[in-house]
């Protein structure tokens, strides 16, 4: 079966090709987020660092861990759908070739051990591709990793024999599930109803297929509809995965909606080539709905996460602006002590220093220990400042309380805190500050809690109030010497600008090599859509059409299934939105929505564009022979 397989795969290279590739680049990205996973857990703090560094050292390498589980995550689920579109749409464009082998006595057992054979011998192939080029890949995230400020310098991503054999096999196991599907039902399908193209083999949207994309279209709504009772933290989580369901969903579902869609545009209008690239449509619903699946993945999940993470990044900001009370914030290293509050003209002052701890929730075999972070404040000082935090008289020594960035425990329940070397022990929550949608420090202490000393390099921010007679240059002049001073909008701007990146910095790693990838998908499908057309375009110009008006009625063809692709995925995007508005009306108070237009621009033009150029190179390399020693060559 194996013979059969190679001969089978040097006959139709140009058809494999497109599998190999989406092979070879999935167990790249795949490989290369797991490598940097595993060396990011397994880093140490630098020796002699003190035991605040270590600790933040250790909360550091907690996030790019986090970071890179969500990459390893995207990284394997694009690659699923991507190598199985692939994979299912060979196994339909060879469906007379297999009722032939059927009508010649293969049983159905034999087709499927065929189609499974070439599907191993495809993985194997692209997985030897994809090992050095995930050894490259790795190289380009690392890079990322280092320019976008996620991993302490030094960091570098270790290479591990035994990534070897989870790549092959990550590659084998992809192309088997990917065509395992296609395969039975290919061997389902009677050999004269292949040929002819009744009955069964006319089928496109199996029942199995229909349900679950149903199933994740539920979903999608589910998510919508707990979003807002999900908090802070859950129900963003909820609401970013809106858009990943619901691409699932319209991609399964896709044999149905892509061809209803795309009929929706006025192609006709562009005469006999749109009603000939329209009859197209209409005729091959799985060329259709394989070349448009990559696009709703595309579209759907990148512009869905990218409006997600930059809404609810504006939410925080203007989180900011309503919770903070001050005229003045002092940017100094370590806490400012008396020597703000003592200052002639200042009202009161407020000083937070942010510090990484380890917090433990829980307790028995349930106990939990993992990286926070803990805000060193002076109770009244904070109520003034932030006038909505609640009543805090009962943060005090031997006690903490919820911060904005809580989760997994509440008043009334025991927390374990250690801040560097000092263990603090089992401490009571006795109250808790609003949730907030742009996070925060994880439970507030008491400043006196950790020694002076210890925080002398760490940065602290000062909020000041001034009285209302007192000159503000006059102040700003004598806060000087305790450290940088701003008025609260400037503060407020340069911590925008710093969320604003560390989102944008997550969404390049969590979905910029992927979202190549499946722009690399889009361009692959293209091609394999285009690849097995020949005699279709030979019978075509033969009837008086001219080779020009050929590629110029498969690029409209094209155009309008990048276009259905396209109204999906913003679709499945739009879902995330829906989400979006729910999470923040509900724990900010405010509907907040913030699309980045440029990106969503970028998208829809770099989509038709790489669709419409793909689409006119390889119908001119379809058509170069003569349409005649085409249609007479296999007769």
């Amino acid at each position: 079966m194996l013979r059969l397989s190679w001969a089978g795969f040097r006959e139709r290279w140009t058809l494999f090709a497109g599998a190999v590739l989406t092979v070879c680049l999935g167990v790249a990205l795949v490989q290369s987020s797991l490598l940097l996973l595993v060396s990011a857990s397994t880093t140490s703090a630098p020796a002699g660092a003190g035991a605040l560094a270590r600790m933040s050292f250790d909360a550091s390498t907690e996030a790019a861990v986090a970071l890179l589980g969500v990459t390893l995550g995207f990284a394997a689920l694009l690659a699923v759908f991507i190598i199985s579109s692939t994979f299912a749409f060979t196994v339909e464009q060879r469906r007379r070739e297999l009722a032939l082998l059927r009508l010649v006595g293969g049983a159905r057992r034999q087709i499927r051990r065929l189609l499974l054979a070439e599907a191993t011998l495809l993985g194997l192939v692209g997985s030897a591709l994809g090992v050095p080029v995930g050894v490259a890949l790795m190289g380009v995230q690392t890079w990322l990793l280092h320019r976008l400020g996620f991993v302490p310098d030094g960091f570098s991503g270790q290479w591990r024999l035994w990534i070897v054999a989870v790549s092959v096999g990550t590659g084998v196991v992809l192309a088997v599930v990917g065509v395992s599907l296609a395969a039975r039902r290919a061997a389902r399908v009677r050999p004269l109803d292949a040929l002819r193209d009744t009955g069964e083999a006319t089928r496109v949207m199996t029942t199995a297929r229909l349900l679950t994309g149903l199933l994740f279209l539920a979903g999608a709504v589910t998510l919508i509809g707990l979003s807002p009772v999900g908090g802070a933290v859950g129900g963003q989580a909820m609401a970013m995965n809106v858009s990943v369901c619901a691409a699932i969903a319209l991609t399964l579902l896709g044999p149905s909606l892509v061809p209803a869609v795309a009929r929706l545009i006025p192609a006709r209008a562009a005469g006999v080539l749109g009603g000939l690239a329209t009859a197209n449509l209409r005729d091959d619903r799985r060329r259709t709905a394989s070349t448009a699946a990559p696009v709703i993945v595309l579209v759907g999940l990148v512009l869905g996460q990218a409006s997600a993470s930059s809404s609810f990044t504006a939410a925080g900001q203007l989180e900011q602006q309503r919770r903070i009370s001050a005229d003045l914030v002092i940017d100094a290293p370590g806490p400012t002590g008396d020597r703000v509050t003592t200052t002639p003209g200042v009202a009161s002052a407020s000083t937070e220093v942010e510090v990484p701890i380890a917090l433990t929730t829980g307790s028995g075999d349930l106990a939990y220990t993992r990286s926070a972070t803990a805000l060193l404040v002076d109770p009244a000082g904070y109520g003034r400042t932030h006038p909505g935090a609640g009543d805090l008289t009962a943060l005090r020594q031997g006690a903490v309380v919820a911060g904005p960035g809580a989760d997994g425990f509440s008043p009334g329940d025991t927390v374990g805190v250690r801040v560097g070397d000092q263990d603090l022990g089992s401490l009571p929550v006795v109250a808790a500050v609003p949730q907030a949608i742009g996070g925060g420090a994880t439970v507030l202490l008491p400043a006196g809690v950790v020694p002076a000393e210890q925080l002398a390099d760490v940065p602290s921010h000062t909020f000041v109030q001034l009285l209302p007679d007192v000159s503000r240059q006059q102040a700003v002049s004598t806060l000087t010497e305790v450290g940088t001073v701003s008025d609260l909008d400037s503060w407020l701007e340069r911590d925008s600008v710093a969320r604003t990146a560390t989102s944008t910095g997550v969404l390049i790693m969590v979905m910029g090599l992927g979202g190549l990838y499946a722009l690399i998908g889009v361009i692959n499908s293209v091609v394999v859509a285009g690849a097995t057309r020949p005699r279709e375009f030979a019978a075509v110009r033969v009837t008086g059409f001219t080779r020009g008006q050929v590629v110029r009625a498969a690029v409209l063809e094209s155009i309008m299934v990048a276009f259905a692709g396209l109204l999906l995925g913003l679709l499945a995007a739009a879902g995330t939105l829906i989400g979006v508005i729910a999470t923040t009306a509900a724990v900010a108070g405010t509907v907040t929505v913030d699309v980045p237009w440029l990106l969503v621009g970028a998208v829809v033009v770099g989509t038709v564009l790489v669709t419409a150029v793909t689409s006119a190179l390889t119908t001119r390399a379809a058509t170069r022979q003569p349409p005649v020693a085409l249609l007479g060559a296999r007769q």
